[in-house]
C-alpha cells in the first residue's frame, strides 16, 4: 500500500510538466511549460494563432504562410521575449506590429519578402538586442528606421536587394555592436550612414560589388576591433588611407582580386593580432611587409597564388604564432624570412611544391615540436622523396638532402663595354650552387636589379643583366651578386655610354635640306682653347701690320721722290703738224 501512495505522489508531481499553461495550448502548436514556449513551425499557418498563453516568452511561427502583421497579432503577449517568424511570405509589416512586446529581446524575420521597412515598425522595443532582416527583399533603408532601437547589439541585413542605405538609416543605434551586410546591390559604402554607429566593434561585409574603399568609409568608427570583407571580386587595392583612424585587432580581407599585401594600409594597425588575406592573387611578399604589425599573432595567406617570400617578408613580427601559407605555388620557405622562428607554434605549408633541400633545414629540424595542425608538409622534389612527409623523414636525410652549395660564379672575365647612347647592353652572369641561386645585379646608383624589376635594367633568366636605351647617367661598375641559403657571390662589369652627337641643320641646294656637321665636344676646356688660339692668331696679325708699317716709313729718305719724262710727239702731216714743230716736251712727275 505504501508503494502504490508514493508512485501516485510521484505522478502528481510529474503532471503540471505535461499539461499545457493557463489558457490552453493552440491545436497546431507544442507548448514546453518549463520555458515557456510555444513552437508552431511548418503548420502551413497564415496568421499568428489564436489561443497562446499570455506568459509565453518564446514563441516560434517559422516555416509557415504568414503574409501580414498588423497591430494586435500579438498584443495577448506582453511578456515574450524571443519571436521567430523566419521563412514565411511577409511583406507587409504595420507600424505598431510589435508595440506591445516591451520585454523582446531577439526578433528573426529572416527569409520572408519584406521590400521596405516603414517608419514606426520597432516603436517602444526598447529592450530588443537582436534583429535578423538578412534574405529579405529590401531595397532601401530609409532614415531613422532602427532609431527606436537603443539596445540593439546585433543587426543582420543581408541577403538583400539593396541598392542604397540613406545617410541616417542607422541613426539611434547607439548599443550596436555587430553589424552584416551581405549578397546585395550596394555599389559604394557610406561613411556618414556607418558613422553613427559609434559604438560598432563588429563589421562583415560580404558578396559586395563595391570597387575600392574611401579614406572616409571607417573613419567615424573609432570602437571598430573586427572587420571582415570578403568576396569583392571587383576589389582591386586597399587604399593606404582606407583604415585611417581604426584600432582593428582583427583584419580579413579574403576573396578579392587584390595582388599585392596592404602594407601601407596596414601601416598604422598596431593592435592587430590576426590578420587573414587568405585568397587573393598575391603572388610575393616582400621584405618588411608587416613590419609594424609588432602584435600580430596569427597571419593566414592561404589559397593564394604564392611563389615567393622574400627573404624577412616577416620583420617586425616579434609575436608570431600561427602561420598559414598553405596551398600556394611556394618551392621554399627560408628562415631568414622571418624576425625569430623561437615564438612560431603552428606552421602549415602543405598544399606547395616543397624542395626538400638546405632552406628547408629549420622546419625538418623543428619536425617533432612543430605544430602542423594535422596536416604537416610533404616533398615535392628531388625525386628521391617526393611524397615523403617532412615529420617522418629519418636523420640520415638530413646529411643527403639538406646541405647547401654556396653559389659560384662560373665566368670571372672581366666585361668592359663601351657602348652609344641609345644601344641595347648586356652583362652575362652564370651561376651555379645548390639549391639554385638567385642572381642580382646593383648598379653604380646601388639600385638592386632583380627579374622582377621595372625599368630600363631588368635581369633575363640565367642571370644576364639586360639594359635598355643605355644612357650617359648608366656608366660605371655593376656588380652581380648571386645568392642562396649557403652564402653568396660577386661578379663585376663595367660600361661607359658615350654621349650622343650633335646635330646641325643646314639648307642645301639640289639634295636635302639638312646636313649633319662634324662631331666636336662642346666641353668648357675645348671653348677655352678655341678662344684663346683666336686670340693669338689676331694679335699676331695686327703685329705683323706693325712691322711692315715700321719698315718703310724707315726707309722713306732714301729714295728719289720725283723723276722725269721726256715725251716726243708723233709727226703728222698738214698745217697743223707745222705749227707744233719744234722738237721734244718735258715734264715731271711726282710718285706717291
Amino acid at each position: 500500500m505504501t508503494c502504490w501512495l508514493w508512485v501516485l505522489s510521484l505522478q502528481l508531481l510529474l503532471l503540471p510538466a505535461a499539461l499545457p499553461p493557463a489558457g490552453g495550448c493552440p491545436a497546431r502548436c507544442e507548448c514546453t511549460v518549463q520555458t515557456r514556449a510555444v513552437a508552431c513551425p511548418r503548420r502551413r499557418l497564415t496568421a499568428v494563432p489564436d489561443g497562446i498563453p499570455a506568459e509565453t516568452r518564446l514563441l516560434e511561427l517559422s516555416r509557415n504562410r504568414i503574409r501580414c502583421l498588423n497591430p494586435g497579432d500579438l498584443a495577448a503577449l506582453p511578456l515574450l521575449e524571443e519571436l521567430d517568424l523566419s521563412e514565411n511570405v511577409i511583406a507587409h509589416v504595420e507600424p505598431g506590429a510589435f508595440a506591445n512586446l516591451p520585454r523582446l529581446r531577439v526578433l528573426r524575420l529572416r527569409g520572408n519578402l519584406l521590400k521596405l521597412i516603414p517608419p514606426g515598425v520597432f516603436t517602444r522595443l526598447d529592450n530588443l538586442t537582436l534583429l535578423d532582416l538578412s534574405e529579405n527583399k529590401l531595397v532601401i533603408l530609409l532614415d531613422y528606421t532602427f532609431q527606436d532601437l537603443r539596445s540593439l547589439r546585433r543587426l543582420e541585413v543581408g541577403d538583400n536587394d539593396l541598392v542604397f542605405i540613406s545617410r541616417r538609416a542607422f541613426a539611434g543605434l547607439l548599443a550596436l555592436e555587430e553589424l552584416t551586410l551581405e549578397r546585395c546591390n550596394l555599389t559604394a559604402l557610406s561613411g556618414e550612414s556607418l558613422g553613427h554607429l559609434r559604438g560598432l566593434g563588429a563589421l562583415r561585409l560580404r558578396h559586395l560589388a563595391i570597387a575600392a574603399l574611401e579614406d572616409q568609409n571607417f573613419q567615424r568608427l573609432p570602437g571598430l576591433l573586427h572587420l571582415e570583407i570578403d568576396n569583392w571580386p571587383l576589389l582591386e587595392e586597399v587604399a593606404a588611407g582606407s583604415l585611417r583612424g581604426l584600432n582593428l585587432t582583427s583584419l580579413s580581407v579574403t576573396h578579392t582580386n587584390i595582388t599585392a599585401v596592404p602594407a601601407a594600409a596596414l601601416r598604422h594597425q598596431a593592435h592587430l593580432t590576426c590578420l587573414n588575406l587568405s585568397h587573393n592573387p598575391i603572388s610575393t611578399v616582400p621584405r618588411g611587409s608587416f613590419r609594424d604589425l609588432v602584435r600580430l599573432r596569427e597571419l593566414h595567406l592561404a589559397g593564394a597564388l604564392l611563389a615567393m617570400v622574400e627573404p624577412q617578408a616577416f620583420l617586425g613580427l616579434r609575436q608570431i604564432r600561427l602561420l598559414n601559407l598553405s596551398n600556394n605555388l611556394l618551392s621554399t620557405l627560408e628562415e631568414s624570412t622571418f624576425h625569430s622562428v623561437n615564438t612560431l607554434e603552428t606552421l602549415r605549408v602543405d598544399g606547395n611544391p616543397l624542395a626538400c633541400d638546405c632552406r628547408l633545414l629549420w622546419v625538418v629540424q623543428r619536425r617533432k615540436t612543430l605544430n602542423f595542425d594535422g596536416r604537416p608538409p610533404a616533398c615535392a622534389t628531388p625525386a628521391e622523396v617526393r611524397g615523403d612527409a617532412l615529420r617522418s623523414l629519418p636523420d640520415s636525410a638530413l646529411f643527403e638532402y639538406f646541405v647547401c652549395r654556396k653559389p659560384k660564379i662560373r665566368e670571372r672575365r672581366l666585361q668592359r663595354v663601351t657602348a652609344a647612347a641609345g644601344a641595347d647592353v648586356r652583362f652575362q652572369c652564370r651561376a651555379e650552387g645548390e639549391p639554385a641561386p638567385t642572381v642580382a645585379w646593383v648598379t653604380p646608383r646601388h639600385r638592386t636589379v632583380t627579374a622582377a624589376s621595372a625599368g630600363r635594367a631588368r635581369v633575363l633568366p640565367g642571370g644576364t643583366l639586360h639594359i635598355r636605351d643605355a644612357r650617359p647617367g648608366d656608366s660605371g661598375t655593376y656588380t652581380c651578386v648571386a645568392s642562396n641559403a649557403g652564402g653568396n657571390d660577386t661578379y663585376f662589369a663595367t660600361l661607359s655610354v658615350q654621349p650622343e652627337p650633335a646635330v646641325n641643320r643646314t639648307p642645301g641646294e639640289g639634295r636635302n635640306d639638312t646636313q649633319v656637321a662634324a662631331r666636336f665636344p662642346l666641353d668648357l676646356t675645348t671653348i677655352l682653347v678655341s678662344t684663346a688660339m683666336g686670340c693669338i692668331t689676331f694679335l699676331g696679325v695686327v703685329l705683323f701690320c706693325f712691322l711692315l708699317l715700321f719698315v718703310w716709313s724707315r726707309g722713306r729718305g732714301q729714295h728719289k721722290n720725283n723723276f722725269s719724262v721726256e715725251y716726243s710727239f708723233r709727226k703728222v702731216d698738214g698745217p697743223a703738224a707745222a705749227a707744233g714743230q719744234g722738237g721734244a716736251r718735258k715734264f715731271n712727275m711726282k710718285m706717291i
